[in-house]
C-alpha cells in the first residue's frame, strides 16, 4: 500500500525514504528508475533527491510513467 502522507518537514527525499513512502525496497525504487516509472530525481552535490511535493503530486495524479509525467508538466 502507498503511503501518500509524504512527511510535511521533507523537501527532498533520499532513495531509502522513498522506498518508505511508496512501501518497497530502495533496490526497487532503483529498478522503477530505470524502468523510466518514476520522475527523475534532482542532484544534490553526487545525491539523488526526490522533490516531496513533486512526488506528492505524482501519487496524487495516480503515478503514471515518468515520460508521461514529465509530458504532464510542461
Amino acid at each position: 500500500m502507498i503511503q501518500s502522507n509524504i512527511e510535511h518537514d521533507l523537501v527532498l527525499l533520499s532513495a531509502a525514504e522513498l522506498a518508505r513512502v511508496l512501501g518497497t525496497s530502495t533496490r526497487t525504487v532503483w529498478r522503477l528508475l530505470a524502468a523510466g516509472r518514476l520522475p527523475q530525481p534532482v542532484r544534490v552535490g553526487a545525491q539523488p533527491r526526490w522533490p516531496a511535493d513533486e512526488l506528492r503530486a505524482w501519487i496524487k495524479a495516480g503515478m503514471p510513467p515518468a515520460e508521461r509525467w514529465e509530458e504532464s508538466r510542461v
